[in-house]
């Protein structure tokens, strides 16, 4: 491997693109299916019951999160021995792979219930491949970043999803202009997933170009996969506190964005078109406020910022839901949604650097992925819970409980993880 010394310097600008450009299609497959739960349950799902076929699709939409945990420990311990550069490419391919599966298999009607199971088997190759992807991008901007700039870019991880949040709206909203309800619901879905295809080849290109951290590069012994397991069982403590934080993280996400559209329209009845406006705008807002967010941690200390908004999310989450469900708009459902962006945004924007902050160096990938995975498989559910917790108590108002329950985690964590000072002695100060 070239020595760090003599390699040219590269432009933060451009290292930050090449890292986050994949991580913006595993976030673009995962809305896209969100978004269009409603057609692809009919298309996959058929069952007597709207609310069972619907169930069905977002339950398989969950399973995805079912085997993050696994692809965060064996890509994890592949990142953590052979590098940041390879791993990255490797769960592109991987998610590439998963986004092909729901784009081109026919429906139930067609070919019964082998399309069912190759839907949900390419839901799991993505969630596998995602295991890795947030970790190995968060960990790649944090050992890139210049001291004390470190929660700033960070955020940038979680930008690039909000990128994937705003084009896969303003997509759907331009398919809701093209064509009529019931060819987006026949076939008209199955595009922005094509797209994703396509635009796969030119994410690999992107990512093949990235170059291997000077961090890791410097770094004389790369942990073998039963000295990261040991680290792991060494370090459990740590991973379940990380799971805390990311709860509320992961809860928050999924409801205002991949939620949404279908929140909106089936829970509201308002138009998809509606629901799809409100989507784009609380993507721009996430995209806004993350990296103020990062940027004010790096002044102002992580915990501070954690505490205020699980506080806020705690209190006014479930109000703010009630308000919108007394009187469905378009205009409610937009300010509430600005209102939970906020929330999500600020407490994210200083979570994503805090976990990155948290876990030993030499297994900073597999530790950060382990409990970014452990919290989706609760998270990244929230979908289906709504869906659940809406139908078995009549309260169109219990996804912001849900919200809340999520702040409630987060703060808990947040008050163990700096009570005990661990985050910022395991990490050089930023």
């Amino acid at each position: 491997m070239e020595p760090s010394s003599a390699r040219r310097p590269e432009s933060h600008f451009r290292s930050v693109f090449r890292v986050v450009s994949g991580n913006f299609l595993e976030m673009y497959d995962f809305t896209v299916y969100a978004y269009y739960a409603s057609a692809i349950a009919r298309t996959f799902f058929p069952a007597e019951s709207e609310f069972v076929s619907l169930l069905l699709a977002l339950s398989v939409f969950g399973a995805g999160f079912v085997m993050r945990p696994i692809g965060a420990l064996v890509l994890g311990a592949y990142v953590d021995r052979h590098g940041r550069r390879k791993g990255l490419i490797l769960s592109l391919s991987l998610m590439a792979i998963g986004t092909a599966c729901v784009a081109f298999v026919p429906g139930y009607a067609t070919i019964g219930i082998v399309a069912p199971i190759v839907v949900l088997l390419g839901r799991l190759l993505q969630g596998f491949s995602a295991g890795v992807e947030l970790g190995g991008v968060s960990v790649y901007l944090a050992e890139i970043a210049p001291p004390g700039k470190r929660g700033f870019f960070c955020a940038w991880q979680s930008g690039s999803q909000q990128v994937a949040v705003i084009f896969a709206a303003a997509l759907g909203v331009l398919l809701n202009q093209l064509l009529p309800a019931s060819e987006v619901t026949a076939w008209g879905w199955r595009v922005p997933f094509l797209i994703g295809c396509l635009i796969v080849p030119f994410l690999f290109l992107i990512r093949r170009t990235l170059r291997e951290t000077d961090e890791f590069a410097a770094r004389k012994h790369h942990p073998s996969m039963g000295e990261i397991m040991k680290s792991m069982l060494g370090n459990a403590g740590l991973i379940v506190a990380g799971m805390g934080l990311v709860v509320m993280t992961t809860a928050s996400f999924y409801l205002i964005t991949t939620y949404t559209p279908t929140f909106g329209k089936t829970v509201l009845h308002l138009s998809a078109l509606d629901s799809l406006i409100v989507t784009l705008c609380v993507g721009i807002s996430n995209l806004i406020w993350l990296p103020i967010s990062g940027a004010v941690s790096d002044r102002i200390g992580r915990r501070p910022i954690l505490l205020i908004f699980t506080a806020l999310t705690i209190l006014t989450s479930y109000p703010a839901m009630q308000w919108l469900v007394a009187a469905p708009s378009f205009e409610r459902l937009l300010l509430v949604q600005l209102w939970l962006s906020v929330l999500y945004a600020w407490y994210n924007g200083a979570m994503v650097v805090a976990l990155t902050e948290l876990m030993p160096a030499h297994v900073r990938t597999t530790g950060f992925s382990m409990a970014y995975s452990l919290a989706t498989l609760v998270g990244g559910f929230t979908p289906a819970i709504s869906t659940w917790l809406i139908h078995i108590t009549g309260d169109k108002a219990a996804p912001g409980a849900w919200m809340g329950l999520a702040g409630l985690c987060g703060a808990v964590a947040t008050l163990v993880i700096y009570r005990s000072q661990r985050a910022r002695n395991r990490y050089e100060a930023a």
